[in-house]
């Protein structure tokens, strides 16, 4: 048995990023060995439901900031009490085994939590966009050298970096004793900078659809389309709709939106996995929204997101084979082909088995 913690972006009050942590977790530990997830929250982690965090850089000056704060209050005070909190906090206590907090990367240095094995990832935790992406400790730069340092299922979620961000991310890449990432794409970014990497799955995949059934908290909706649209998109919300009118199904969206829905605002963790399996469409701009709709072998659609980040839906649709399930135009609704859950299943398979020989490698380095 080994002790093996892991880091990523676990408490962000995100669906996704809950999930695959919980995943990683959940299948080492069914290996048998003790994991925790360190329990990193630095500051730039740690603004949902703050009520004294400025989103937006042009209003934190004096004056300004604190004219800014008392308007959001009200808002800021109702979202800490909400359903969609609680549930996200209960999922957390419930189903993640976490270290003590850490609040930045010298606290981790100067007191590293013990461990065999340190895992980072999986998720966007390179995303150069993204302040963690910068950010060594998402890089196990905290972690003692005599023990096993390693990535999984880590993801830049861009199909290129800049070379600023390629000389910062290099020296620290070159410490791991063993990389891998999530997309194809992330396997260029790693041999433009000299590193070798494997490609695996996300983590959860590694899980069987069983263990995600008995995770999920049934919301009792019958024959819907699910909508999970992070950019409050008009083509998303379009799409949704047209499908909904074609087959005469209602629409439940888990943000609020301007098209006639459901709005599930209160949806954690489970209770998302629930309404999923629930759904007869989904419709997103989400990785894991398609992720699951695969897995759960759900009729689904996906839509370009406005941010940078299209690459690793795009990677994970080609891996499947379901590149026409990317939506460009209304009119490509009607032409998309039946799937092939059976050659689906098996790539599935293929980049899981794939993914567990990765692993075990990693659990039996010897340094």
């Amino acid at each position: 048995m080994m002790k093996i913690k892991t880091i990523t972006c676990h408490d962000v009050y995100n669906v996704g990023a809950a999930l695959q942590a919980y995943a990683l977790q959940k299948y080492l530990i069914d290996c048998g060995h003790e994991v925790e997830i360190i329990d990193y929250k630095p500051d730039y982690l740690s603004r949902h439901y703050n009520l004294r965090s400025v989103d937006n850089s042009r209003y934190d000056v004096p004056v300004i900031r604190e004219a800014y704060l008392v308007a959001k209050l009200p808002k800021r005070l109702k979202a800490r009490k909400s359903e969609r909190k609680k549930n996200f906090d209960i999922f957390r206590t419930d189903c993640l085994h976490l270290t003590r907090r850490y609040s930045s990367f010298d606290e981790l240095q100067r007191t590293p939590p013990l461990a065999d094995i340190y895992l980072a990832g999986s998720d966007q935790i390179w995303n150069p966009l993204l302040q963690n992406g910068r950010d060594p400790s998402f890089y196990l730069a905290f972690a003692p050298r005599e023990k096993v340092r390693a990535s999984y299922a880590a993801s830049f979620a861009t199909e290129q970096i800049t070379d600023e961000d390629k000389l910062q991310m290099k020296p620290m890449l070159a410490e791991l004793d063993a990389v891998s990432v999530r997309e194809k794409s992330g396997i260029g970014i790693l041999e433009e900078m000299g590193i070798r990497g494997t490609e695996v799955c996300d983590p959860v995949f590694l899980l069987s659809p069983s263990v995600w059934e008995k995770t999920a908290q049934p919301q009792g909706f019958k024959g819907i389309v699910f909508m999970y649209d992070f950019d409050d998109s008009g083509f998303v919300q379009s799409a949704a709709k047209k499908i909904a009118d074609d087959q005469g199904k209602n629409i439940v969206s888990f943000f609020p939106t301007g098209i006639e829905a459901t709005i599930a605002d209160y949806m954690g963790p489970r209770e998302f996995l629930g309404t999923l399996l629930e759904a007869d469409v989904i419709v997103s701009n989400s990785f894991h929204a398609t992720a699951f709709a695969i897995m759960f072998h759900k009729e689904f659609f996906v839509i370009n997101r406005k941010e940078n980040l299209n690459t690793r839906m795009r990677d994970l649709l080609a891996t499947m084979g379901l590149e026409d399930r990317l939506i460009d135009s209304l009119s490509d609704l009607d032409h998309v082909k039946p799937i092939r859950w059976d050659v689906v299943t098996e790539r599935i398979e293929r980049q899981v088995k794939v993914s567990v020989a990765y692993i075990d490698h990693v659990l039996h380095i010897r340094k």
